[in-house]
Formats: C-alpha cells, structure tokens, sequence
C-alpha cells in the first residue's frame, strides 16, 4: 500500500489504496495492474496536481474518481461519501459538484451542436428552465473570455485554446466544487498554454473551485498546485507542498522529471539531462 500524508479531517476529495486493473491482451492473458494502491487527497480550494510520464496512471486516478473506469479495491471519498461504486443515478447527481476537463478541446465539444447549446445541456438537465440557461451561459462566456455571440457558434469556428475555453466553461457550467483538469493545455501551444492556465487560476480565485490537475509536465504543474503527487508505474512516489516537490525532489524519478524538463539556456538542459541520466542530483 502507498498513500498521500494523512488526509486532513475537511478533505474534499480522498483515495485511499486505490487499486485499478485492466484485462490483458488475450483471452488468457493476466490483467495489468495499472494502479498499485494509491492515496491523496484535495482540500476545498485547493490545487493538487498529478505528474508522471506517459503510462503511469495519472489519468487513471481521475478516471476511477468520475467512475468511467472500474474500482478492483480500495476507496474515493467524495465530500464524505463513498462514491467509487455510485450508480448511474448517482453519478448524474454528483455532476453538479464534480466536474472535468479533458486533454483534447475538440473532440471533447459535439462538433453538430452550437456553443450555446452545449453549455445549456448540463444546466437544463439538472432542471434549470431553458430561458434561465440562456442567461447562465452568456455568463459563463463572459467568465471565459469569450464574446457573447459565441454562443451561436460551433466549435469548428474557434481556435484550439478557444475551444478549451468552452470545455472549461462547461464544466463550471453547474459550479462545481472539484474540477479534474486531464492535461488540459497539453494539446495547446505555448502562449495558448499561458492564457488557459491564466484562466483556471483566475477561476479558482473568484469561486473556490478545487483543482485535481493532470499533467506530464512538471513546469506547468509546479505553475498550478498547492502541492504535487508524483506517480510513478501505478504509484504515488512522491508528495509535497509545490515548491519543495518542483525544486528539490527527494525521490529519483521526481529528480529525472525534473531535470528533463525544457529551459532555455542549451547548455543547462544538456547538463540537467546528463544528471537525469547518471542519478545525479539533491538528496
């Protein structure tokens, strides 16, 4: 078993020793166990983020939290309430509270429907009138930053960070309390990167909303959080407050990610790159 420090008694979201497995390839074939016993924890208002490399199950903890994949053992605690069996029924309810943004800002938006109607869609289901929903996503386009006329646009007709605008307003479209941000800007470029991020930490500001932020991208993470869990082959290796965990990492593959990170100056990359390589570095 691996798990986050002690979960603080007004914890908003908690796993504790979450197992996740998948079926192996082959009717024979033994299941991979994806996640190995993983623990953290998100306080109201609070950014969390999740770094690891491609394949180690970061996105399977936001997955398993929203119940799109399924739970071998362990828990997730929601606001005080088990929820990592929920039904359907259930599910739907916690929408309202628990929310997500995923990687791709288009495939993500049904490209046949307008902006106006993809936002209205979560407000009208948890019975706000169609009038009232009108009025709720001329806000939430003006949240975002975007222009009111928006609205009666398709999602072809922006650009890849506008899009991702329209996910975000999305998900606060019922005002959330968790948001779980799914490499959110990794899709983006650099400058469209900056503005979305802008936006999140803008959002959080006004509202309170809390964050369980996914990335591969120890930079945009160390950008984001509070604190940061470093996860690592199905396990969390590493957690800490922000700063501690981005700047002087205790665990080896926390210091790889580290020192594989892109700067600016050539020379210090290639250094860092070649400490990454030899194990090089604090502690």
């Amino acid at each position: 078993m691996n798990t986050d420090d002690t979960p603080p008694a007004d914890a908003l979201l908690t796993v504790r020793d979450l197992r996740v497995s998948f079926p192996g390839k082959g009717r024979r074939a033994p299941e991979t166990e994806v996640l190995k016993g993983v623990g953290l924890y998100v306080r109201p208002g609070e950014t969390l983020g999740l770094v690891g490399e491609s394949g180690s199950g970061k996105s399977t903890i936001g997955r398993a939290v929203l119940g799109l994949v399924p739970v071998r053992s362990g828990s997730v605690t929601f606001d005080g309430e088990r929820v990592e069996h929920a039904d359907a029924r259930r599910r739907r309810a916690l929408s309202r509270d628990l929310q997500v943004v995923f990687q791709d800002p288009y495939t993500s938006l049904n490209p046949s429907r307008t902006v106006g109607d993809t936002l209205a869609e979560p407000l009208i289901g948890q019975g706000t009138s169609a009038r009232e929903a009108r009025g709720r996503v001329a806000g939430l386009l003006e949240r975002v930053h975007l222009p009111s006329d928006a609205a009666g646009r398709l999602p072809r007709e922006f650009s890849g960070g506008q899009r991702q605008r329209v996910a975000i307003a999305r998900a606060l479209a019922l005002r959330p309390r968790l948001v779980i941000c799914d490499e959110p800007v990794s899709a983006l470029d650099l400058t469209t990167q900056r503005t979305v991020l802008d936006l999140l930490l803008e959002i959080q500001e006004e509202t309170g909303v809390a964050y369980l932020f996914v990335s591969h991208d120890l930079a945009v993470v160390r950008f984001m959080s509070h604190r940061v869990s470093v996860i690592h082959r199905g396990e969390i290796v590493e957690t800490g407050d922000a700063a501690t965990v981005t700047s002087a990492p205790r665990h080896a593959y926390t210091r790889t990610l580290l020192h594989a990170s892109p700067v600016a100056d050539v020379a210090e990359q290639r250094r860092r790159r070649a400490a990454a390589g030899t194990g090089a570095g604090p502690g």
